[in-house]
């Protein structure tokens, strides 16, 4: 890893994070807080983002050694034979030589391209940290909707205990003699009902978790609780304030806008290509000569030169149009994300008002519900109600408690998204957690370079055999149908008749004649007959 990364707590804050999820596998305890950080400390898809960072600063490098001082060797060794009218001569000889060289003047095009790459690292590192902020969005979303999932699976518990209970007082009092056997079978129809809702809410709960657990990269089978839970809390900002800040926060606002500067170097680079490019040089030589006679040369030569290209047959002009049109391109994009952003924003802001309206009224109506149950249950064992009764006020409280549910985590996520559409940066805390991350070392391959070209040849050997199985039954096939039998003359013929009819548009003995012939040739016949249909026939 590079140093410009390195950070002098890095190892450390690694080191307690590992340690963490030693503590969250024992107690099986998760806080939002802490399900955040796990990830940006170590999820998968952040760490193969910031390899960009690494490509980048690789560039910048190339880009630096197009200005530096550079130094060629050259050497070799030659025999040959000679001849000639006066005789036949052997030559043999042994050269070497060093050639250094630095550029002098090449119209910027250098210096464009350094720039261009510090701006490319720049922007890297803009992409990782907008990256963040999505995980951070994402792992919110994934721990509200545990949440919520777990709080779904203690309502339909609820219920089922409800129904039970009904139950066991519908069986009491039908043993009474006071209520019908239709009763109980009904009872025992909307618990079991119930109790299938129930397994279901259980799936989605540790689907949900298992969702939690891959974001954070920790352990599949890790036991796990969450301890935080969504408290409301009001939205102060303004709409006018978010989309203010989201203008000047978003990353990828300044992603564009730096994208069009790296695109107008671009154009400068590409015209200080055809400007003449002068450079200093200095070599020295040496040479020695074994056969006809021996002799040695030694020399050192030092100069300037100048290279200009005059006339390329016109690509000078088609490269630079070629990067205006790239320049407008990203200036477009630029006013693109900005719609987007201001998009993005006010449709969070307005699904979390929209929650946060449903949160304040749902409550009223679950107390309501509860209360409505109670009277209708009560009602039941006192011998005024009816059965339909209890299952429409059981069936009117899940679905407002399930209502609440929903209200609550909708407006926790849509703080969360909204504060994400603006732009909010990580916290200090956070952004410690993802900077320990190039502390942690990569995965190594588990299978060898020996392994992985063992398995391409057994996989070429295995579809060379599936095609020779395939191509087998074929000829088989090809064989028996070259003598055909009487039968399969007389069915070829109503085939032929079929076409026949078809290519004159008749599409009514067309299928006359697909009646005709045997199951085997309802195809051809087929497609004659829809040949008919598209060229103006009639059925």
């Amino acid at each position: 890893m590079k140093k410009w990364r390195r950070k002098p707590w890095s190892l450390l804050l690694a080191g307690a994070f590992f340690c963490s999820m030693s503590s969250v596998g024992a107690a099986a305890d998760l806080s939002l807080a802490g399900a955040v950080e796990l990830a940006l400390s170590q999820n998968a898809d952040l760490k193969i983002t910031k390899q960009a960072e690494e490509a980048a600063l690789a560039s910048l490098g190339e880009a630096k050694s197009e200005k530096g001082f550079s130094v060629r060797a050259s050497g070799g060794y030659s025999v040959g034979r000679n001849w000639s009218d006066r005789g036949n001569t052997t030559t043999s000889k042994l050269n070497g030589g060093v050639e250094s060289g630095v550029n002098i003047w090449d119209g910027g095009k250098a210096s464009g391209g350094i720039d261009s790459a510090k701006i490319a690292i720049l922007t890297a590192r803009l992409k990782t940290a907008r990256a963040e902020e999505k995980l951070r969005l994402s792992v919110i979303e994934a721990y509200y909707n545990a949440l919520q999932a777990k709080k779904t699976v203690g309502v339909n518990k609820a219920s089922v205990d409800n129904y039970q209970a009904h139950l066991t007082n519908v069986e009491q009092l039908f043993s009474a003699g006071s209520k019908a056997r239709m009763d109980v079978l009904r009872a025992s129809v909307e618990l079991s009902d119930a109790r299938q809702t129930l397994i279901k809410s259980e799936n989605d709960y540790e689907i949900s978790l298992a969702k939690l657990r891959n974001l954070v990269n920790m352990d599949r089978d890790e036991p796990l609780r969450l301890t935080d839970d969504a408290v409301y809390s009001p939205f102060a900002p303004a709409l006018s304030d978010c989309l203010a800040f989201g203008v000047e926060n978003r990353k990828e606002l300044w992603i564009d806008n730096y994208d069009v500067v790296r695109k107008e170097l671009d154009i400068e680079v590409v015209k200080a290509g055809y400007t003449p490019q002068i450079d200093f040089s200095l070599s020295a030589s040496a040479n020695k000569d074994f056969e006809p006679a021996s002799a040695s040369s030694r020399g050192v030569t030092a100069g300037i030169n100048m290279n200009w290209n005059i006339f390329d047959g016109g690509r000078k002009k088609a490269r630079i149009e070629a990067a205006e049109a790239a320049l407008d391109a990203a200036r477009l994009q630029l006013e693109k994300d900005r719609n987007d952003v201001d998009y993005d924003i006010r449709a969070a802001y307005f699904s979390m008002k929209e929650a946060e309206n449903r949160l304040n009224s749902t409550q009223d109506a679950v107390d309501k519900a509860k209360e409505d149950y109670f009277i209708a249950r009560e009602k039941y064992r006192a011998g005024e109600g009816i059965m339909l009764d209890i299952i429409d006020a059981q069936l009117a409280l899940s679905k407002a408690e399930m209502n609440h549910i929903s209200a609550q985590y909708d407006f926790a996520r849509g703080k969360a998204q909204v504060e994400n559409a603006m732009g909010q940066s990580l916290t200090e805390s956070e952004q410690r957690a993802a900077d320990a991350m190039d502390a942690v070392p990569l995965a190594r391959a588990e299978i060898s370079r020996k392994d992985a070209v063992r398995a391409y040849e057994e996989n070429e050997k295995a579809m060379k055999e599936r095609q020779d199985r395939t191509v087998i039954p074929f000829h088989t096939a090809e064989a028996t149908a070259a003598k055909p039998s009487a039968s399969q003359k007389e069915r070829a013929a109503d085939v032929k008749n079929a076409a026949k009819a078809a290519n004159t548009g008749d599409a009514a003995n067309a299928a006359n004649a697909a009646n005709a012939t045997d199951a085997d040739d309802t195809v051809s016949a087929a497609n004659a007959a829809a040949a008919a249909a598209g060229n103006g026939g009639r059925a």
